[in-house]
């Protein structure tokens, strides 16, 4: 993919540990295809760099490659035509070349943990390496992995010799959606989340659906298909991380389809709730889990109202449609499947997906002074059968944003916010004294009489995604259509919702002076 998206900060990280005075360490980890080599790339083209591949071939070949890609950097005969047997030998000739030259060398070894798999006493030689020879000479060292299990147990752990050596780490995340659209620029934000809830913030996922306008097509080839890119991509992902591949697609599946708790997931996954809690951590260490809370629960990490939700997207897609159909697909009845997926895909998978969308937006809507204050916390709530879709929460000021988000083919109408408030009155979270804002999300719009409702009350957000949605760019970043600008600037009455701005207008036109 050309585009290069939302690496600003970890492209300032590598920078400022290239400026350090002394050598640096770094340490850059994430899953596969989120795009750590092409930042990496990117952060050399300019610099005196030497950047290693390390493979799953034995330490030897993995050496013999390593001298070459040295001698090359070197520059120098003698060491490509040297009999070498041990790596300090190659790293002290570029200990002593990085030392002749003024300018700082930048050392990359990506996918490092292959050597440490090919032989386990790796990391104890690199420290050897780095203590004796690399840590007094002028580089800047680059270590990164995909695989999380191992980068952390030979590299970040205490367990690790090399711990405590790094200057830095970047742990590399999927793009959030509020860049998604610079990957595709041009489509109405419905399309955007569509394709969000399948390919997620994966860069290489992305690319695969760039030129395709039917969705269901793009799926089709790219996941369905038995020589389909994505077709066997779980099994890619976990098969290195996890020793029980079988056990942890199961326990996925079963989040999947439904079970949320504890108790449920335990159900569904034929094990008890107490040898569950292992399984739980390390699917959430992989990022492919994340463990929620109501937001108005007090302390979180001793909350017993945990639910635990599939944090990917591609996965969460993967395992609520491929895996329960894989005799289909083996058996290239692929009809069948993509039948199901067309009547299920929007209330069984995007619509979930949009609220996650939302609620990573109330960020940036409170950042922008929309809300009137900076929430502490965003989640969302429950209790019972009851559920809010988007909630922010202050505690120190006692104010509150209740959220429901529609991702509907029709306009959104009075009923919605009614069901809203009569939600958000039995929410008993500082009941009585907070100061309570309700945002409604839609991505087709608005009926007229909820229009004028709100532009007659200063506590009701409309957040519209419809078509006429306006475009996210550097004079625009925000994603509001003019008619939700619109919408509010009638709702502000002053100070009161939109902080320190008369109009939501006006908060826009001093983030895009920033």
């Amino acid at each position: 993919m050309r585009t290069f998206v939302d690496r600003e900060r970890e492209l300032q990280a590598l920078e400022r540990e290239y400026a350090r005075e002394e050598s640096s360490f770094v340490v850059v980890y994430g899953r596969r295809r989120v795009g750590k080599t092409e930042l990496i790339s990117r952060f050399i083209r300019d610099k005196r760099a030497l950047y290693y591949l390390a493979t799953e071939e034995p330490e030897l070949q993995n050496l013999e490659s390593f001298q070459a890609v040295a001698a090359d950097f070197l520059q120098s005969d003698l060491l490509r035509s040297a009999r070498i047997t041990r790596w300090e030998d190659i790293f002290r000739e570029l200990a002593q070349s990085c030392d002749s030259t003024h300018e700082r060398a930048v050392i990359v070894i990506d996918e490092f943990q292959y050597l440490g798999k090919a032989n386990p006493a790796y990391p104890s030689v690199f420290q050897r390496i780095w203590d004796t020879m690399l840590k007094d000479a002028n580089v800047m060292l680059v270590l990164c992995g995909s695989l999380i299990s191992l980068m952390k147990d030979q590299v970040l752990s205490e367990e690790s010799p090399l711990y405590g050596r790094r200057t830095a780490q970047i742990r590399m995340g999927q793009i959030p959606f509020s860049h998604y659209r610079e990957f595709l620029p041009g489509r109405s934000t419905r399309e955007l989340v569509e394709r969000y809830a399948v390919t997620g913030g994966v860069p290489k996922y992305i690319e695969l659906f760039e030129d395709q306008d039917d969705i269901f097509a793009a799926i089709s080839a790219n996941i369905l298909d038995r020589n389909g890119f994505l077709y066997d991509e779980p099994n890619f992902l976990l098969q290195r991380e996890v020793p029980d591949v079988g056990t942890y697609f199961a326990l996925i599946r079963a989040i999947a389809g439904g079970a949320h708790r504890p108790n449920e997931i335990s159900r569904a996954f034929g094990m008890k709730q107490t040898s569950l809690n292992k399984y739980l951590k390390t699917l959430i260490e992989l990022d492919v889990l994340e463990r929620q809370v109501p937001v108005t629960e007090s302390d979180p990490d001793k909350s017993k109202k945990s639910l635990y939700f599939i944090k990917d997207n591609f996965l969460q897609f993967w395992f609520r449609f491929l895996l329960p159909n894989l005799s289909y697909l083996e058996t290239g009845r692929t009809a069948a499947v993509e039948k199901r997926i067309r009547e299920h895909f929007v209330d069984g998978h995007v619509a979930f997906v949009y609220e996650d969308v939302c609620r990573d937006r109330l960020w940036d809507m409170a950042d922008s002074g929309m809300l009137g204050f900076i929430p502490e916390r965003i989640g969302r709530w429950w209790s019972g059968d009851t559920e809010i879709d988007v909630a922010g929460l202050s505690v120190g000021e006692g104010r509150a944003v209740w959220g429901e988000c529609k991702f509907w083919k029709d306009p959104v109408g009075i009923n919605v916010l009614r069901d809203l408030e009569d939600k958000v009155a039995r929410v008993p979270w500082k009941k009585g004294e907070r100061q309570d804002v309700f945002a409604l999300f839609s991505v087709s719009g608005f009926t007229d009489a909820l229009r004028e409702l709100a532009a007659e009350r200063d506590d009701v957000l409309l957040v519209d995604d419809g078509e006429h949605d306006r475009p996210v760019g550097p004079s625009s970043p925000h994603g509001f259509s003019s008619e939700t600008l619109a919408a509010m600037d009638d709702v502000a009455t002053g100070e009161n919702l939109f902080g320190p701005y008369r109009t939501v207008r006006d908060a826009m036109a001093a983030l895009d002076e920033e």
